[in-house]
């Protein structure tokens, strides 16, 4: 059983990087082989619309682009789930995350109306996204909205809807005095560390559990 976790954080270390991680541990608990991916250590481009896995005389679900991305679809191709992790920036997921998720979903999506996937199985999924917003402000904001397209395609091509977690109101700084962050309260911010992200570490544990459960019972 192998779960691969796509960090989309430029921070290998920070915030995301601990959960994605947490959750992989979760995976090993139950038995599973794991592989972290960190994005921006890798040299890659988003989708350029070349409509190469749509052509009828090639093999569907191949992206013709040839980079540091590459090896990396295929490792996710034939994963038995895969755990993505990103940062909220801009009210959305990471740049570097869009553009993977543009190069393995629409690679895998075939322009037909009955069965659009070219994967010939489910493969279970999660998605772990962290905010500096409160749950209050993400709501206000309408982040949970913006996230839903590629839930929605992740359940259409890979055949089941994805396990989520949101993680908000996340420590950004190791030194707050030395940023122009005057918008946020730094000793609360610090409590929301001490008490809750360690909660949400927990959570992203038995996010990597579940996923691992997942993959037991659909290869019955």
């Amino acid at each position: 059983m192998m779960v691969i976790g796509v960090n989309g954080s430029p921070r290998m270390q920070w915030n995301t990087g601990m959960l994605l991680d947490k959750a992989l541990a979760g995976a090993v608990s139950q038995g599973a082989e794991v592989e972290r991916v960190d994005l921006y250590h890798l040299q890659f481009k988003g989708c350029v619309s070349c409509f190469y896995c749509k052509r009828k005389d090639k093999e569907h679900g191949t992206c013709a682009m040839h980079d540091e991305l590459s090896p990396v679809l295929e490792k996710m191709k034939a994963a038995d789930a895969i755990i993505f992790a990103s940062p909220i920036y801009f009210m959305n997921i990471t740049s570097g995350m869009s553009a993977c998720l543009e190069r393995f979903l629409f690679s895998n999506y075939l322009y037909r109306v009955n069965n659009p996937s070219a994967l010939k199985r489910m493969i279970p999924t999660g998605f772990i996204y962290d905010m500096n917003l409160t749950e209050k402000q993400a709501g206000e904001w309408g982040i949970r909205d913006n996230l839903i397209f590629y839930q929605r395609t992740l359940e259409r091509i890979l055949g089941m809807k994805p396990e989520k977690l949101y993680v908000y109101d996340t420590y950004q700084f190791d030194d707050y005095s030395k940023y122009e962050a005057s918008v946020f309260s730094e000793p609360e911010k610090r409590l929301s560390k001490e008490r809750q992200f360690p909660l949400d570490c927990q959570r992203a544990f038995e996010m990597g559990q579940m996923l691992a459960a997942k993959t037991e019972k659909s290869d019955k």
